[in-house]
């Protein structure tokens, strides 16, 4: 072959397959919200059927892989709680190539549905960032050297912590919290240097606090932040306890806050057309504001305020102006952004689709996917009309979400750790 065609074959290779293709570098994946371009992916699975390969690993976890071109990274506490480890695996085969890790002699507390290391990793290629609650913020290269850690202090609740660091530029984001030190982070990801950090009431350690209403409440935020771009200005879009917000990413100065959450808030805020929905947990609250506001945008900027919703621990997906979760207790929605209408909500039914869901929803050519704890994947029609398209089951306890690489889907149960592929 001559030079010239050499050189024309790797810019129409460059064009057709760029560098970042089928990475999934954070939990929710590239953009942080559930969302991919790759399109094809595997509608049929079994434990034998169109399983490239399993790996045992070495105990239960709700954290979600990420995936860097040929390697797999995944948090993972030993089965007896002493070390949080970040394990890097081939994606190719699932074979381990390293895991490093921390002893933590401290047996943080936490709940028996959410075990220790429920943070996912993030990476932007050069670095791997993970976050073990009062274990620390580390940051790894992609052989595994330590590059540099922080010790942010003790995290304390009742229900743990859940929250994933998130890379934008050169920061590093993280929700540290919940409990009564709670805090917005911004680090930068070459050192681990503070950039800024904005407090926020923490709620104390998970105890009940009576409500105005003389109802004992709970309060926390277990919030992965994004980073959306609106007419211009870059925000990033949390949900507190009672408001949602955007803030100036490079500085954390507020831009706006909007009142209308309840004061337990499980989910991350998902964006589409201007239009921010935040949603609650335990049974809560859930708003549509139009992001670009200034100060308090609750009487101009909200477009909608659902007063009482399903319980939800995952986070939605958009698609096409419309919003599509599927809570707790196996009810899927589908909200329209611009008013909040609920064009349909839909209890699924069939063998394990009832079984309780904390996963959240990932989003390819039309289709949503999601998990229940029995290990079933369903897969629905993104669109105003409801239809399931399929239902597959790993048959192993799941609470992580899926990750997506090269048309492959990557499912973390409590036993092992899944490629499926049908290729």
């Amino acid at each position: 072959m001559n030079r010239h065609a050499v050189v024309l074959l790797f810019l129409i290779s460059g064009l057709v397959i760029p560098s970042f293709a089928g990475n999934w570098p954070e939990w929710r994946g590239p953009n942080g919200d559930g969302s991919t371009s790759e399109a094809g992916l595997p509608m049929q699975w079994s434990p034998s059927k169109n399983v490239a390969w399993k790996i045992a690993l070495p105990g239960p976890g709700n954290s979600t892989p990420v995936v860097w071109e040929n390697r797999i990274f995944l948090t993972q506490s030993t089965s007896d709680k002493s070390e949080r480890l970040l394990m890097c695996f081939s994606r190719s085969e699932g074979r381990l190539l390293w895991q490093r890790g921390i002893k933590h002699a401290v047996e943080d507390v936490t709940h028996k549905t959410n075990p220790h290391c429920s943070s996912s990793p993030a990476t932007d290629g050069k670095r791997v960032v993970v976050w073990f609650g009062s274990a620390g913020l580390q940051c790894y290269d992609p052989n595994g050297k330590l590059l540099w850690k922080r010790n942010l202090g003790t995290q304390a609740h009742i229900w743990g912590y859940g929250a994933s660091p998130k890379i934008h530029g050169d920061l590093v984001y993280l929700n540290f919290g919940p409990g009564e030190r709670s805090f917005l982070i911004a680090v930068d990801k070459r050192t681990g240097k503070t950039i800024w950090q904005n407090d926020e009431p923490g709620g104390g350690f998970g105890n009940r606090i009576k409500g105005k209403s003389n109802r004992d409440i709970w309060v926390g935020s277990w919030t992965t932040p994004i980073v959306r771009t609106f007419n211009g200005r870059e925000e990033l879009l949390m949900s507190w306890p009672q408001r949602a917000a955007g803030l100036n990413p490079k500085t954390g100065l507020e831009y706006w806050e909007c009142e209308g959450l309840n004061p337990l808030i499980y989910t991350s805020p998902v964006y589409g057309n201007g239009i921010m929905v935040a949603m609650g947990g335990y049974g809560g609250k859930a708003i549509g504001v139009r992001i670009g506001g200034q100060g308090n945008v609750t009487a101009t900027r909200r477009l909608w305020h659902h007063p009482k919703t399903q319980q939800r621990i995952g986070s939605a997906a958009v698609h096409e102006g419309h919003c599509y979760i599927l809570n707790d207790p196996g009810i899927a929605e589908c909200i329209e952004m611009e008013t909040g209408k609920v064009v349909w909500k839909e209890r699924l039914k069939g063998p394990g689709a009832t079984a309780r869901n904390w996963s959240s929803m990932v989003l390819s050519d039309g289709k949503l996917y999601a998990n229940n704890w029995s290990g079933d994947t369903i897969i629905l029609k993104a669109s105003p009309e409801f239809e399931v398209l399929q239902i597959n089951s790993i048959d192993e306890k799941t609470i992580g979400s899926i990750a997506v690489s090269n048309g492959d889907l990557f499912i973390r149960g409590y036993q092992h750790l899944w490629c499926i592929s049908e290729k």
